[in-house]
């Protein structure tokens, strides 16, 4: 499969914000962002005049680094999202969101989406009672995640339910950390998606 394996830090100075790919290291002063907030590279320091491509282009790259997509796969959401019914960008980021590894980390049961991508990967995670090791899965409205049984005791699943209370779990899911459960009560609309994207500008990039 498929996936970046460079620096994640490189990426958020890229953006020159927080992505919040390290987990708890984007939280500590030990963040490349307080570290060194400008873009990496020998004209990183440089200030390149804002255009309009380079707006919309940028909003792009910071989207599909936020969830972990590659181009192609990216490029392939926004070609789904714009055959349906709605606004194109708002559908975009509920076909980012619905994804499986998504899910996993908005439920708070890792710390960041590469951890719950690799916690998919290794076969920890039930959809509906069988085993779905692909982290692009999607879910549907009424689905049951959870972890697999055998793996609940595991330390970063100990760590989880120890740390419930302090993250905010979206209102389209309903978590159950006893059990290491999650409801999918709803598709989530845009109101309920807190990354900070203008979508818009993605939609006006690969309208060109």
């Amino acid at each position: 499969m498929a996936r970046y394996t460079g620096a994640d830090c490189k990426l958020c100075r890229r953006e020159k914000m927080k992505l919040f790919l390290k987990g708890s290291k984007c939280e500590s002063a030990k963040c490349a962002i307080e570290i060194r907030p400008y873009p990496p590279g020998e004209h990183g320091r440089g200030r390149p005049k804002d255009t309009e491509y380079l707006l919309q282009l940028r909003e792009k790259q910071k989207t599909r680094r936020v969830y972990g997509v590659l181009e192609k796969q990216f490029r392939n959401y926004y070609e789904e999202a714009n055959k349906k019914a709605g606004k194109t960008g708002e559908n975009l980021l509920q076909i980012l969101e619905s994804r499986l590894d998504n899910v996993v980390y908005r439920a708070g049961f890792a710390q960041s989406r590469d951890a719950a991508r690799q916690q998919v990967r290794h076969g920890h995670v039930l959809v509906n009672g069988k085993k779905v090791d692909i982290p692009s899965y999607r879910v549907r409205e009424h689905d049951i995640v959870e972890i697999r049984e055998k793996s609940r005791n595991l330390l970063p699943y100990e760590v989880a339910r120890a740390q419930f209370g302090d993250k905010q779990v979206p209102a389209w899911l309903g978590v159950v950390p006893d059990k290491m459960r999650i409801l999918i009560h709803q598709l989530p609309v845009r109101q309920q998606i807190d990354t900070q994207v203008q979508e818009q500008l993605i939609v006006e990039l690969y309208s060109k």
